[in-house]
């Protein structure tokens, strides 16, 4: 792409994701352009100033609006503010006490999106989903002028995106088409990790089964159209689950991820990946150790990935990381399973298509490409060519009627309208 607006590959993605999301709301363009302009430093404490102010002042106007009864115009404010916010905490860790910052622009960020789903026509329905000892927070989402029985998505989050960028990736467009969506915190996951410190686990499923209980004892979700649908490293967490759950009509990995490591080996090099092979703990966590204080965005960076794990140790880190591989269980797959293939995947190239070869039940492979804007991790600037093949795949799999949900849609835009 052309177009670049930070030196910084992460923030740079992270601009293009906020751009991407404008076609559901989630940002403004012309916001998002202003203010990655003023970024002429790349460094984290910046971007946690730039982006987090900025949330601050949406989110004001969004408290202005609903003071004034402009339901539309908070609504659509709080969620903007939310993704901001969002932002704002991927670097939190470069900042002078980095959890007083996350907690602080955390419980801003979940406010937002509260209260824009809250907001919404119908307003989402705040649910706690029995897991283990606790409860997993989520919220369900159904689309406006419709009862009974939906089919359902369950939008399973990656490792450390914000519920508003699940919202926009895969919520947002499954209520349109007349899905139910089902957003939630898992372990390792938003509130799970930052307020109660539970971290990932491999065994995905015993997330997602709960998950499916407690879906299917509703009235209101169609339980033999359950869709398990995941983004960034979800491409794990989804096809580990789809091994042992079997009540899901299909699924989608946005991309296919068949070992997490993988993601972490190019930003370490060979040197160090045969290092921490030879087993030479010690070794390994003292060169990462003085890389690191060399490089302060280096270990905010690392720091911020580690967190959903717990484990300060690079070396254990890493040696929990590869825990985290499909290719044991890949053969228990029977579920039909969708998996984009972005031109320019780069935490997992390649994984897309060995995920494909390594399934024996009913797959697909959608190839996603430069050509039409819609390459890199999680197209994040082709989302409306994501939308329409992914799910009219699903509405296929799942025998929809395509134009099931046309009128109400149009009724709840005219609405829209009448309220501005």
């Amino acid at each position: 792409m052309a177009y670049r607006f930070s030196a910084n590959d992460q923030f740079n993605y992270e601009i293009l994701l906020a751009l991407g999301s404008a076609w559901r709301r989630g940002a403004d363009v012309g916001e998002v352009l202003a203010t990655a302009a003023t970024l002429t430093r790349s460094d984290g404490q910046s971007w946690v100033r730039a982006w987090g102010g900025l949330g601050r002042t949406v989110r004001a106007r969004a408290e202005e609006c609903a003071a004034r009864g402009r339901a539309v115009s908070a609504r659509d404010a709080y969620l903007r503010a939310a993704g901001y916010f969002g932002m704002a905490l991927v670097a939190v860790d470069a900042c002078p006490d980095p959890e007083a910052r996350l907690r602080e622009l955390f419980a801003e960020h979940r406010t937002c999106f509260d209260r824009f789903a809250a907001a919404g026509e119908p307003p989402a329905e705040r649910v706690a989903i029995p897991y283990e000892d606790r409860t997993l927070p989520g919220y369900l989402f159904g689309p406006p002028d419709r009862t009974g029985a939906l089919p359902t998505v369950i939008v399973n989050n990656g490792s450390d995106g914000p519920v508003s960028a699940a919202w926009t990736l895969l919520g947002a467009p499954a209520v349109e088409r007349g899905y139910r969506a089902l957003l939630f915190d898992g372990p390792g996951q938003q509130s799970l990790l930052f307020e109660h410190g539970v971290t990932f686990r491999p065994d995905w499923e015993r997330v997602i089964t709960p998950v499916v209980d407690f879906l299917t004892a509703r009235a209101d979700v169609d339980a033999g159209r359950l869709v398990l649908a995941g983004i960034s490293q979800a491409g794990y967490w989804v096809p580990r689950a789809l091994a042992f759950e079997h009540r899901i009509a299909a699924a989608v990995a946005d991309p296919g991820v068949v070992e997490v490591v993988a993601s972490w080996w190019p930003q370490l090099g060979p040197d160090l990946r045969a290092l921490w092979e030879s087993g030479d703990r010690e070794s390994f966590d003292r060169i990462l150790g003085e890389a690191m204080a060399e490089f302060p965005e280096l270990a905010a960076r690392w720091r911020w990935r580690a967190k959903p794990y717990g484990i300060t140790s690079p070396f254990d880190l890493l040696t929990e990381v590869s825990r985290y591989t499909v290719l044991p269980v890949a053969h228990r797959i029977t579920t039909p399973l969708l998996i984009t293939d972005p031109e320019g995947e780069h935490f997992w190239p390649g994984a897309s298509a060995r995920l494909h070869d390594a399934l024996p039940g009913p797959k697909e492979l959608i190839r996603f490409t430069a050509a039409e804007g819609a390459h890199l991790h999680c197209e994040p600037m082709g989302r409306a060519r994501f939308e329409q093949r992914v799910f009219d795949w699903l509405d296929a799999r799942l025998g929809l009627d395509p134009g099931a949900a046309a009128p109400g849609r149009v009724r709840a835009l005219e609405k829209e309208r009448k309220i501005s």
